[in-house]
């Protein structure tokens, strides 16, 4: 299959035109997906990574006669949010989002941040600071269109899901090409499960991430999603049963067959696995919960 066309606009469907940002990398796939959304007056989702080559590609999309009425994020990393501002600026209009990058951490994220224990990822943007915050079931509307915000914390605490009617614009927590990264504490295992569960019964018929092509099934896609990480929370037992007791021992048997490059990040989300593993008293870290610990049963 063609790789998509970096910069020029491409109509998905009536009403929705997407510009791929020139960032590709094995985090992010061809790259960033930004979604113009409405015609005439429309709203900018995703605006992408603070470069200037797509900024001037999303002008370049938009006709003489349409302005954005609204930009809207995702999530606070730097492949997707930090471009919001400087457009925002440009037009004169608010950014909107969950919250700064801290928003939605739960005490025991907070905790471990507050340790040191960040890493992994595409990279916080830390500067991220919405005009506007949205909560879960907020809408925004425009010329004929409408957007509800769906709070679906899991690959980053503030993260947010949009429905347009049963389309979905579903971030980096349902993609067709990999699975999201869990990596703590920006990401948490539990609320990622919780948030797929609860999108797999909205029945939305389309799903378009931040990366990646859409996703034509999304509630077939939502539950091998669900089954591949228990697959991975029960190979983690195993694990742990075999005698591994260090994070680096578990990452290289649960994650055998993985590419040296991504390994990384493999061990963000065993991590992350484990973290959710010992809030539901199944695994015990000693001396404390952090990367470092040696974990058991």
């Amino acid at each position: 299959m063609a790789a998509p066309p970096i910069a020029e606009p491409v109509w998905l469907e009536p009403g929705l035109r997407r510009v791929l940002a020139p960032n590709p990398s094995p985090m992010t796939a061809e790259g960033t997906n930004t979604y113009i959304l409405g015609e005439g007056s429309v709203v900018l989702i995703d605006p992408g990574p603070a470069l200037p080559a797509h900024a001037s590609a999303i002008r370049a999309a938009l006709s003489p006669d349409e302005r954005v009425s609204h930009i809207v994020v995702t999530h606070a990393h730097l492949d997707h949010s930090p471009l919001a501002r400087r457009l925002a600026d440009e037009w004169g209009l608010p950014v909107l989002g969950f919250g700064p990058p801290e928003a939605g951490r739960s005490p025991l994220m907070a905790a471990l941040a507050a340790q040191g224990h960040a890493g992994g990822g595409e990279g916080v943007d830390a500067a991220f600071a919405p005009d506007v915050c949205l909560g879960d079931g907020d809408r925004i509307e425009g010329a004929g269109w409408a957007l509800q915000a769906l709070h679906t914390p899991g690959h980053f605490a503030g993260h947010l899901c949009f429905a347009w009617g049963d389309r979905l614009f579903s971030g980096d927590h349902v993609m067709a090409w990999a699975p999201s990264l869990v990596s703590p504490p920006d990401g948490e295992m539990g609320a990622y499960m919780a948030s797929l569960r609860r999108l797999a019964l909205m029945g939305f018929t389309r799903a378009y991430p931040g990366h990646g092509a859409p996703v034509d099934e999304p509630t077939t896609r939502i539950t091998a999603l669900i089954a591949h990480r228990e697959g991975r929370e029960a190979a983690i037992l195993a694990a742990l049963d075999a005698g591994d007791e260090t994070l680096a021992a578990i990452t290289a048997r649960v994650y055998a067959d993985t590419a040296a490059a991504l390994l990384p990040a493999a061990a963000r989300n065993a991590f992350a696995h484990l973290i959710d593993l010992c809030d539901r008293g199944l695994v015990t870290a000693s001396p404390t919960l952090n990367p470092s610990a040696l974990f058991s049963r």
